[in-house]
This record gives structure tokens, sequence and C-alpha cells, in this order.
């Protein structure tokens, strides 16, 4: 654990996984099928990730594929913009496309449309993630996305072997996506690879319980992953979260809020508890702090501009008493 808590510390990640282009329906409130304008933004769950690591005073540089489009060109401006390191991204021309996710800010019967029709991002290959220099690094995040096809899949593997002979912990966002995988029981049978070959595991009970072939058997798949020596946070939507590290068990509430979408909430939790740790702060309040910035950005529209800063994130939960009781 204390590899994991000293490259953490270093404050300087490498981020395996896809960004993409965010449009949601302007203003809040207005459905997708009756909107007359859209504002686009920086999405993608890895990439949202290094966005709400730099806004949070960390560095991130994200590994993966862009095409060679208009569209490519605005996701890397994007991740420029949030003060995000580039130097990995690789460039695709084609027929590769770039990910596309087109929503709202309704929480009631909230709508998501992602467009994934030959993901550049799957293009990572072993020559990429060679490139990287991981002693610039204190640590690895990945998202689960990676691993739902080839090459990407056995080239971030290899990057976890990287990682591990440069001596960096692995940190693993879950992450599922059903609409990406061949099928339930490979990303089952992969899943449960990353998570054995992790430092730090992020996930829902959802999640958790379908790696462990039911919700049911979630919390047992977590308290499993645990005990091999790894720290797993074991999400539960309003009923707060789980945290399993050495050998203790940590409940954590939320910071209740009214939301306006339901997405960007987990990647938005793994930067501010990241950020939190790299800040030396103690576990259960580095917990504490991703959930605050989960309730952040589900308050607000869009994704990697909702992900709070350092003085917003402290401002936040300035105006609270605390989070809900467990």
């Amino acid at each position: 654990m204390s590899k994991l808590i000293d490259g953490i510390r270093k404050g300087r990640f490498a981020v395996f996984g896809r960004a993409g282009m965010d449009m949601f329906a302007d203003p809040p409130g207005t459905r997708v099928e009756e909107a007359e304008s859209f504002r686009s933004d920086l999405g993608g769950s890895s990439a949202n990730i290094c966005a709400g690591l730099c806004k949070l005073g960390m560095h991130s540089a994200l590994i993966t594929s862009v095409s060679d489009d208009a569209v490519g060109r605005f996701c890397t401006n994007r991740l420029k913009h949030y003060g995000v390191d580039t130097q990995y991204l690789k460039v695709l021309g084609g027929e590769y496309r770039i990910s596309l996710a087109v929503y709202e800010s309704c929480i009631e019967d909230f709508q998501l449309v992602i467009y994934r029709n030959n993901a550049v991002d799957f293009q990572v290959t072993d020559e990429d993630v060679d490139r990287v220099d991981y002693s610039g690094f204190g640590a690895l995040i990945t998202a689960g996305t990676v691993f739902a096809a080839e090459p990407s899949r056995g080239s971030t593997f290899r990057a976890f072997e990287n990682a591990r002979q440069a001596g960096l912990p692995v940190i693993f966002d879950i992450d599922y996506r059903p609409y990406s995988w061949p099928s339930p029981e490979v990303a089952a049978e992969v899943l449960t690879r990353a998570g054995e070959e992790s430092d730090l595991i992020v996930g829902n009970d959802e999640e958790f319980g379908f790696m462990a072939g039911g919700i049911e058997k979630g919390l047992d798949k977590a308290r499993e992953l645990a005990a091999g020596g790894r720290m797993v946070i074991y999400k539960m939507g309003q009923e707060g979260a789980l945290t399993f590290a050495d050998g203790e068990e940590i409940r954590t509430g939320i910071y209740p809020v009214t939301a306006v979408k339901p997405n960007g909430a987990g990647d938005s939790f793994m930067a501010g508890l990241l950020a939190a740790i790299a800040e030396d702060r103690p576990l259960e309040e580095a917990v504490l702090r991703g959930s605050a910035c989960a309730s952040i950005v589900v308050s607000q529209p869009g994704c990697a501009p909702a992900m709070p800063t350092t003085a917003e994130l402290d401002a936040f939960l300035a105006e609270r008493s605390g989070p809900t009781d467990v």
C-alpha cells in the first residue's frame, strides 16, 4: 500500500483511455430531441479524469489516439485548454473517429447517446505505450473502456507491465460500458484480470457485481480484491462508499445536491480522490473530497467544464456542515 500512496503523492499521472467530444443541449432542462442549440466541450472518461486532475493542481498526460479531423483537433485543443499534457497523443487518419456523446441536463428520463463506430481510441498499440517515459510519473491510471477491444486491450496490459517495471502503481476505474464489449462474458474475464493486476480499484456496486457474476456478490468481490493487498473503493450511489485499505473498512457518505445529469461523477470522484491523497490528506478525507467533486459535476452541465478547481471544491465544502450520515 505504501508504494501506491507514495506514487500518488508525486501528483503526476499517466492516464490511458479515451478522449471524446461532448455535446449537451442548451439551455439546461432542454430535451435533446427538442434542442435548437448545443454546447460542446471535452468528454470521454479518461480525458475527464485528466482535466479534473489538472484543475486540482496535478499533472496529467493522456495516452490515446485521436482522429485526424476537426473533431479530433477540437478535443486536442480542449485537452490543452485544461492543461493536460498531450505529447503522447497519436493522430490517426482514415475512417477512425473520436467518440461523440450527445446528452442533456435533465435528470428525469436522462438521455445519453454515444457514437463509437470505428473508435480511434481502440487503436493504441504496444509501440505507443512503450514510448511513454514512465519515470516521469508517479502512477498509471486507466478506465475500463480501453480493454473492450484490440489492440488497446493488449497494449494497456503491456503498459501495466511497463509501469510495474518502473515502480509505478496501477489505478483502475472499472467504468464498464456494455455497448463497447463483444460480450458480457469477455468483459467480466478481462475486467477481473485488470483488477487483479491493479493496486487501486474504483467502481460502483453494479460494476463489482458484474465482475462477480451478480450484483449481490459485488461486495464480496470487492473484499476479495482488497484481501490481496489492494486498495478498493466500492461506491454505492446515495448510500455513499466503502473503502477497503490495509485491512480496514471506511464508510463515507455523500454531499446531496440537485443533480441535472448523472454522467461525469465517477471521473470527477477519481480526480478528487487522487488529488487529495497527493496533498497528503487522510484517506477518509480524500474519499470525501472525491465525493464532493462528484456532487459538483452532476449539479452542472457538461463534464470537463464542470470539474471543480481546488478553490471551488474548498468553497463547496465550506458551505456544508458535512456529508450524509452513514
